[in-house]
């Protein structure tokens, strides 16, 4: 399973966000720095109201979601790339995710006491990048000298490596993240070896306050700090940002889903800041869904986007990769119209699909494999 690491600066809100997504109070969170010293790890559902409209019109038995993993990771300070705070363990737990949700700090309250005395967003981007960066160059630095001995005997991996880092390592001190430097397909695949802390794709979590929340949701542009997050996202690493008040999720997890609607509304809030971090982290990681519906369940399945309909199946079982003979697909939509399955044949919005057909994000699908 694919997991998203939380992090940030201490005292910003990390343990509090990772606590209302996943629905449990596994991480300490504490009015002082380091509270979080080991990552806690939770299993989060991904919310898809199509699943509860699937199963209505089915009368399914049981409904399941598809999953991600979110990591709480401790909490950096400036320096973590040369091992200050708890920079090394930050940095072996932050190598090991697929994604980053950086949470960044957009309210004031001088009764939470800031790492560094003051609340600037942007700062605080700034030392997460740099420390991830700096990281990247030191171990860039020993690959380029460790593979250049092997380029110069002809070693044409090592020759591929040795170009790409040279083009890396000038990039990576103008203090850009790998992230942003164009590569061929070959270089891309190449990079995935060297493991970059910087070429980790990231969303940004803009925690406000909870007086904050309703006018910054509606009009984020409006919310200076909020602004400053979305714009420096956008610019430097086409991001998304999300804006949430991790006080209020934590509140949301303890009601009933019902309790928690009402109490969204009354705020006048049309979901929550944790269920669009969730779907915003799900496809950041290049995730997509299918969906299978039927008397016994409805279930939501992840694939990667782009997969082949046999892969598709194969995340059933592996079996029926094999086996797999056609796929009958309804997008989600046109069941949804149609309600049946015999109705959207008549309509002919069903279709039958062979090995090649990509799987949408929707598709509501029947797989027929052979023995």
């Amino acid at each position: 399973m694919l997991q998203a690491g939380i992090v940030g600066l201490p005292n910003v809100g990390k343990s509090t966000l990772f606590n209302a997504v996943t629905r449990t109070r596994k991480a300490e969170a504490a009015n002082y720095p380091f509270c979080t010293i080991d990552p806690n790890v939770g299993v989060v559902s991904v919310p898809d109201e199509r699943i509860a409209v699937l199963s209505e019109l089915s009368g399914s038995k049981k409904l399941i979601p598809t999953a991600i993993e979110f990591v709480d990771i401790a909490g950096l300070v400036e320096g973590a790339s040369e091992g200050a705070g708890l920079g090394n363990k930050f940095l072996a737990t932050i190598r090991e995710v697929d994604a980053i949700v950086q949470v960044i700090r957009c309210f004031e309250n001088d009764d939470i006491i800031h790492e560094l005395g003051s609340v600037d967003p942007l700062r605080d981007i700034e030392i997460i990048n740099s420390e991830l960066i700096l990281a990247d160059i030191s171990a860039m630095d020993k690959r380029l000298q460790s593979r250049s001995k092997k380029a110069k005997s002809g070693d044409k991996e090592s020759k591929a490596e040795v170009t790409l880092i040279e083009r890396l390592l000038p990039h990576l001190n103008e203090g850009k993240p790998a992230l942003t430097l164009e590569m061929s397909d070959e270089e891309q695949t190449l990079v995935k070896d060297f493991f970059l802390l910087s070429s980790k794709k990231s969303i940004f979590a803009c925690n406000v306050s909870e007086d904050e929340l309703a006018d910054a949701l509606e009009n984020p542009d409006g919310h200076d700090m909020v602004a400053k997050v979305r714009k420096y996202a956008a610019e430097t690493q086409g991001a998304e940002a999300v804006v949430l008040s991790a006080q209020i999720e934590e509140e949301l997890s303890e009601l009933s889903p019902d309790e928690a609607k009402e109490f969204l509304t009354d705020m006048g809030i049309a979901d929550s800041g944790a269920s669009e971090l969730i779907k915003g982290v799900y496809h950041l990681l290049g995730l997509r869904t299918y969906l299978t519906t039927g008397v016994q369940e409805t279930r939501a399945w992840t694939i990667t986007a782009g997969d082949k309909a046999p892969a598709a199946a194969g995340v059933i079982h592996t079996d029926f990769e094999k086996q797999f003979i056609r796929a009958e697909v309804i997008h989600y939509d046109d069941y949804v119209k149609h309600k049946t399955v015999a109705a959207a044949r008549d309509a002919g919005v069903l279709r039958a699909e062979g090995k090649d057909y990509e799987v949408k994000d929707g598709d509501v699908i029947n797989f027929l494999t052979g023995a």
